[in-house]
């Protein structure tokens, strides 16, 4: 009897071994809902960790599928090589343009430029409509309107929108950038980014045809913080004051753009420029253009003549931040408000002499502008976990103040929204999510709607909002809830920029586009 040989190539592979994988896939999942879950913790700190933990997940399955998971080996080099060929047209396809809000990555095509295509087509100044001249609508002359507090109190909103939506007047693209505008008479003026230049455009109100243009040679990109300039236009008279990216402060005729001084402020100050670039827009005061430099040898906050721009004082010795100087009067003394690295500092308004401090925040940027709750108190709030304090000023030993804290809270964190304030109570987006707090003790009220990291004005008990993803959303908050009424879709990509209103006209812009739209006014004729 003859026993047939065995042969080895022909005995049964072992079974694919899965169970790595599925371990892999479970705890992955297991860690970030937990991630999610977690109570006080940043949208940003949640996804960057949620992030971190699919790209752990993704590296262990390849080595599991590499090395241990029993498939063919043609098999497995044949999926490896295919994953990086898709992994591979995907980049070659996409760029990253920048991310959210929430540090979420934002992809667009290659193809797609990222600055103009084409020179800016100026229009004569004689070009402009006589008709829109007679209507008489209020200025918005600067970073979040008149007193730089986001709150104006008037024209009188039609609410209902359902009956009448706001009507896009004009739409039209723009250069990159996270300035806003600011409007006089006809002239709606921001910044952007052309190229190797920044630009600070002037675009007439009723139409959306540009009139002057005043270009610089600088530049300032990020892949986290993006392309082009960052703060808004200073009207003041028949001058425009802009502060670039770089730390080039201009004095522009408002009529023509004609450059009437310009400062580099980097190189009189010795300044190092911050890390997400100058972004604070120019303060405008008893004749004086004061910004945050962050210089060297007392010359962190500086005065400069707003006819010459020649030096009138210089301050403190923080380096600086991203927020716009804030004039206010605390404890019956007229300060300027600078928000510094790691601190906030008050200044005299007459001589930039230093009248407080205060430690502040982690050394996050800190980009929201304070509001008044008081004669002697104002409310700081800032993201990336720090929340928000209230202060008290008071008299000090020497003629000074000192800031006394009297109440803190991680209920509101605002990190590039800024808050307003409205009988007795502060509305922000904490961490992207709109909140009440009682101004009295920092109780939140309620807290409700993910609306993102975008931008809003408060006129009369009506609150414009225009969310991080491009919808105007107009509310009537109360300290019983946000009050919500319509919503109206403006752009469909990210919208950081500071919003204008000038009476019935909303101007609105983001990296990409800039719109007008009328808004319907209460009691209107229609």
């Amino acid at each position: 009897m003859t026993i047939p040989e065995t042969n080895p190539a022909q005995s049964p592979r072992p079974p694919l071994r899965l169970w790595p994988a599925g371990v892999v896939v479970v705890l992955a999942v297991i860690a970030t809902v937990v991630v999610r879950l977690r109570g006080e913790t940043t949208f940003q700190q949640k996804n960057m960790t949620s992030m971190g933990i699919a790209l752990g997940a993704f590296a262990l399955l390849l080595i599991w599928w590499a090395a241990f998971s029993r498939a063919r080996w043609r098999l497995r080099v044949g999926v490896l090589l295919g994953l990086g060929g898709v992994l591979g047209l995907g980049a070659a396809m996409f760029r990253v343009r920048g991310v959210s809000g929430d540090l979420m990555p934002i992809l667009a095509p290659r193809w797609e430029r990222s600055v103009r295509a084409t020179p800016l087509p100026i229009e004569p100044i004689a070009a402009l409509p006589a008709v829109d001249a007679a209507v008489g609508r209020p200025d918005f002359p600067q970073f979040l309107g008149p007193d730089r507090t986001g709150v104006i109190a008037g024209p009188a909103l039609d609410p209902d929108w359902a009956a009448r939506a706001p009507r896009e007047i004009w739409r039209r693209k723009v250069g990159p950038g996270w300035s806003g505008f600011a409007i006089a008479g006809q002239r709606a003026i921001t910044q952007e980014q052309d190229g190797p230049r920044e630009l600070v455009v002037c675009y007439d109100l009723a139409s959306g045809r540009p009139l002057w243009s005043h270009g610089d040679t600088a530049r300032y990109d990020n892949p986290i913080g993006g392309e082009g300039p960052r703060a808004t236009p200073t009207i003041v008279g028949d001058r425009v004051f802009t502060f670039g990216s770089t730390g080039r402060l201009n004095a522009l005729d408002l009529a023509t753009g004609r450059v009437l001084w310009t400062r580099d402020l980097i190189t009189d100050t010795g300044a190092t420029m911050p890390e997400w670039g100058y972004a604070g827009s120019p303060l405008v005061l008893d004749g004086r253009v004061i910004v945050s430099a962050g210089g060297k040898a007392d010359q962190s906050l500086i005065a400069l003549r707003a006819d010459t721009g020649s030096r009138v004082w210089a301050a403190g010795t923080a380096a600086a931040g991203y927020g716009a100087p804030f004039l206010a009067t605390l404890a019956g003394r007229r300060q300027i408000l600078a928000f510094n690295h790691r601190r906030i500092t008050a200044h005299d308004a007459a001589d930039g002499a230093v009248l407080w401090e205060y430690p502040w925040g982690r050394g996050n940027p800190h980009v929201a502008v304070p509001v008044i709750a008081g004669d002697n108190r104002v409310v700081f709030s800032a993201g990336y976990g720090v929340g928000s304090e209230l202060l008290e000023i008071k008299a000090a030993p020497g003629g000074g103040l000192a800031a006394e804290r009297v109440w803190q809270s991680l209920k509101l964190k605002a990190k590039l929204a800024n808050p307003v304030a409205r009988d007795g109570f502060i509305y922000g987006l904490d961490d992207g999510m709109l909140t009440c707090l009682d101004l009295r003790d920092g109780a939140q009220k309620w807290k409700e709607g993910r609306h993102g990291h975008g931008q809003g004005l408060l006129v009369g008990d009506l609150f414009l909002l225009m969310a991080e993803d491009g919808e105007l959303i107009l509310l009537r908050p109360t300290p019983a809830g946000p009050g919500e009424l319509r919503r109206h879709r403006v752009f469909s990509s990210k919208t950081w920029n500071p919003i204008a209103l000038a009476g019935d006209l909303l101007v609105v812009r983001n990296d990409l586009e800039a719109v007008c739209l009328r808004l319907p006014l209460a009691n209107a004729v229609h």
